[in-house]
């Protein structure tokens, strides 16, 4: 894999933006769009721009067949169990209400996550627990904010579902899913993974993991904003009751009496986005041929080269190995706003990187811990750039950073 040349596949790279090269570290919020992306939406809207699996006419025939297509796309991708078990929704937090509001539990179960969610994968919960339906519960992590499976292995006991994130958004820090599966299986739990942070970067095998639910956003992984999935075992996702309804989740109605259609339709209410889900499968086909192993191995050598420099100079949140966080460096100026940093590495060096306490206030209101700002590479992030970060953060803390004694 050849970093420098697939920055060629990104406009934004190329063109750079305001007379400026731009040294994009943002990814763990969206990433950027490769050209056949944006050609693939481009496609429907010129060629074909009309409503799929409605009308019979040809233009309507072909934007079912794009659209279907993605389907068998992201089932290849993941090794689903089943391309009907595969729903598209806007994003990972839709995909977790649909979830949430949908599945049949039975008063006082039991949901477990880690103490490190991401709203998406909180909020929903919280707002059934509030409505007197579940119990939720956080698995406390270790120092470090690695997984306690000791601990976990306690709470999962009388548990109907583990819904986790596989790998944080707040510092990288991924659970052992291989053991959390198998752990949850052996005491009747079914599990979740929100992989918004996994599936875009390694190889994920549903099938292999004995996975019972999964869910990602596209615009984490090359594609359109607005465009997700959750994808599930066939008996899990058939338990799962309508959440929003209404046209195309319907087989038949009478003014008394709704039929509904098998999954996934319906669960896929309504004009779908036809553009932003066609363009998903190029994306997804796009991260194929680059490999997703090797997008992994990429991204920890960026991470080992960053830590090994910065260690000494700013605090890190979360594991100091730098291969326990992924494509993720979290960090703190000590003494300095984490928001003037970001805003100092963008105006210095043209670097975009996200500040703030990345929608895991939760973490940060327990720990009383200040916001963080936080690096996060691609395919596409080279190790001139991560040299550029290095020597801006080393002027900042040296130009603005706590006076010694």
């Amino acid at each position: 894999m050849d970093p420098y040349k697939l920055r060629n596949d990104f406009p934004i790279l190329v063109n750079g933006y305001e007379g400026r090269e731009v040294i994009y570290f943002d990814n763990a919020c969206m990433t950027l769009k490769p050209q056949c992306v944006i050609d693939k939406v481009k496609e429907y809207y010129t060629e074909y721009p009309a409503c799929g699996g409605r009308s019979v006419h040809r233009l309507s025939s072909r934007v079912t067949t794009e659209f279907e297509r993605t389907r068998d796309i992201v089932r290849d991708l993941l090794n689903a169990p089943s391309r009907d078990s595969i729903i598209f929704t806007r994003n990972t937090t839709e995909a977790v209400n649909l979830l949430a509001n949908s599945f049949p539990f039975q008063k006082g179960d039991t949901v477990l996550g880690t103490d490190h969610e991401h709203n998406s994968n909180l909020v929903p919960w919280i707002e059934q627990m509030n409505r007197g339906r579940i119990r939720y519960l956080p698995v406390p992590s270790g120092p470090d904010n690695t997984f306690d499976l000791e601990r976990y292995q306690e709470m999962v006991k009388g548990c109907r579902l583990v819904s986790m994130v596989h790998v944080a958004n707040l510092d990288g820090s991924r659970i052992p899913e291989k053991e959390v599966i198998k752990i949850a299986h052996e005491y009747g739990a079914l599990v979740f993974l929100d992989c918004a942070q996994s599936v875009p970067h390694m190889s994920i095998d549903m099938k292999a993991l004995d996975l019972d639910l999964l869910a990602f956003s596209g615009h984490k992984a090359c594609g359109p904003t607005g465009t997700g999935v959750l994808s599930g075992k066939p008996e899990v996702i058939s338990s799962l009751t309508p959440f929003i309804i209404g046209g195309d989740t319907v087989a038949e109605t009478d003014y008394d009496r709704v039929k509904y259609l098998d999954p996934p339709k319906r669960f896929e209410a309504g004009l779908q986005d036809f553009a932003g889900v066609i363009g998903l499968s190029e994306a997804l086909l796009y991260l194929k041929r680059v490999g997703l192993d090797d997008i992994h191995e990429h991204e920890l050598a960026l991470n080992r080269a960053c830590t090994r420099e910065l260690k000494d100079l700013v605090e890190i949140i979360g594991p100091m190995d730098a291969d326990k966080r992924s494509g993720i460096f979290p960090f703190r100026v000590r003494g300095m706003n984490s928001h003037d940093v970001a805003m100092m590495l963008d105006e210095l060096s043209g670097i975009a990187l996200r500040s703030g306490m990345h929608c895991v206030h939760s973490w940060y209101r327990a720990r009383k811990e200040e916001t963080s700002a936080r690096a996060s590479f691609y395919l596409y992030n080279t190790e001139e750039e991560i040299k550029t970060f290095i020597r801006t953060i080393t002027d900042i803390v040296r130009d603005f950073g706590p006076v010694p004694g």
